[in-house]
């Protein structure tokens, strides 16, 4: 049987790491990358150090601020929730988590769809002492991304119809599968099955429109598809954690970038 000697660092590698005093050097890197945003984390899913752009989204001045803060301080209770689930999973398995789509801040404090990568970092004795992270803007990394491009279709057409009703059927039609297969696609690629990914994005949208528009809340749950404000309020604290009236007022509070 023929095994691999080759060790995993290179000996010139390992002594260039050593005069650095570290590999952590490279952080400032990311703060030059377009669309990059970079984070990494304790094993507790604190914060451990961001790159200037996320500090920018988090609406905060320095790096000092969100050192030992969590997802909780910065997000909707249910979303920090999400995050910190997905920060856990992988720091407990030791396997990456590549290229998630999930629901993050715009440069205007507002929801919407990034791609996310978290990869799980080791102490010198090899255990997981944490882990390390970007997001991106999903209509950016799409286009890299082959998998995305096979449902982009249907992603344009949920944004085109919010204000009703869209079956799974109807979908699975468009994209020329069973509806079985497109609920496996789905949740391949977004960790939600179709009907999940469905109502998160109409709740976005609306999300949007609390802090973009004057209009009721009866007024936002009826242009995207809700049947009634009570059905609005109930789905919105299933996925944000607070009721419609609570985010917009806890929203117009935060700094404007």
């Amino acid at each position: 049987m023929i095994t691999n000697s080759t060790p995993s660092v290179h000996p010139l590698q390992a002594a260039f790491f050593e005069q650095m005093g570290g590999p952590q050097q490279f952080q400032d890197l990311f703060a030059y990358l377009p669309d990059v945003y970079f984070f990494f984390k304790d094993t507790n899913s604190r914060m451990m150090g961001a790159s200037s752009a996320i500090l920018k989204r988090l609406g905060v001045n320095s790096e000092y601020e969100v050192i030992g803060t969590s997802d909780f301080d910065h997000f909707p209770s249910q979303l920090a929730h999400e995050f910190v689930r997905d920060d856990q999973a992988v720091m407990r398995t030791g396997r990456p988590l590549i290229n998630r789509v999930e629901i993050w801040y715009t440069e205007q404090r507002l929801l919407d769809w990034f791609v996310t990568t978290k990869l799980p970092i080791r102490g010198r004795d090899g255990s997981v002492i944490g882990l390390m992270g970007t997001v991106r803007d999903y209509s950016g990394a799409k286009e890299e991304i082959q998998a995305y491009s096979e449902v982009d279709d249907i992603l344009n057409f949920i944004h085109e119809n919010l204000d009703r009703k869209i079956g799974v059927t109807e979908l699975a039609n468009i994209a020329g599968i069973s509806s079985r297969q497109l609920h496996r696609r789905f949740v391949q690629l977004f960790g939600l099955n179709v009907q999940e990914f469905l109502a998160k994005t109409r709740i976005k949208a609306a999300s949007d429109a609390l802090i973009h528009t004057d209009d009721s809340v009866g007024e936002i749950a009826a242009r995207f598809g809700f049947c009634d404000q009570s059905a609005f309020t109930q789905q919105f604290k299933k996925h944000i954690g607070e009721t419609p009236l609570r985010y917009r007022k806890r929203h117009h509070c935060l700094p404007r970038i």
